[in-house]
């Protein structure tokens, strides 16, 4: 069974190596703007005792961002159960909705956002190139060999 709970000042050191892990980096880039993600609150799932998926969020003055969600293990539902805290988390906070920005390539986290019931609700053509420019280091191709140029919004209305 997954359990998330918030961060703890304990966490401090595993969500910096999970968050370089995972971006190279503490720093995210998205919408040509940098944010540490080190420094946002956020939460921890965890499996057997062991912390197996790390979400970070900004209350911003249109909603509750989702800066960074890592699944450290795949298909357990570790996702599934970060997005559902960070579900309530936004209404006990009175956000009006959820939402986060990806790229292009990250084509299986579409599918996993509007099964969550986040809906896409914009397209930022060459937005990367925008995030590029505050931080150099994103790759020009993903991984899986599709080149990274827009950004995309998915959005969950909570209000």
């Amino acid at each position: 069974m997954i359990t998330v709970r918030e961060l703890a000042p304990s966490d401090r050191q595993w969500k910096q190596a999970t968050l370089e892990a995972g971006w190279g980096s503490t720093v995210v880039a998205r919408l040509g703007e940098l944010l540490d993600a080190a420094q946002l609150p956020g939460f921890v799932a965890e499996h057997d005792h062991e912390r197996v998926g790390l979400a970070t969020v900004a209350l911003r003055d249109d909603g509750l961002e989702v800066v960074t969600i890592q699944s450290l293990l795949e298909a357990r539902g570790i996702g599934q159960a970060l997005m559902d805290r960070i579900r309530d988390h936004g209404l006990n906070v009175g956000a009006e909705r959820i939402w986060l920005t990806t790229t292009n390539d990250n084509v299986r986290a579409f599918g996993f956002y509007q099964r969550w019931g986040m809906n896409l609700v914009q397209l930022i053509t060459d937005g990367v190139a925008e995030s590029r420019r505050v931080k150099p280091s994103i790759p020009r191709i993903a991984k899986n060999g599709i080149p990274m140029r827009h950004e995309l919004e998915f959005e969950l209305r909570l209000q």
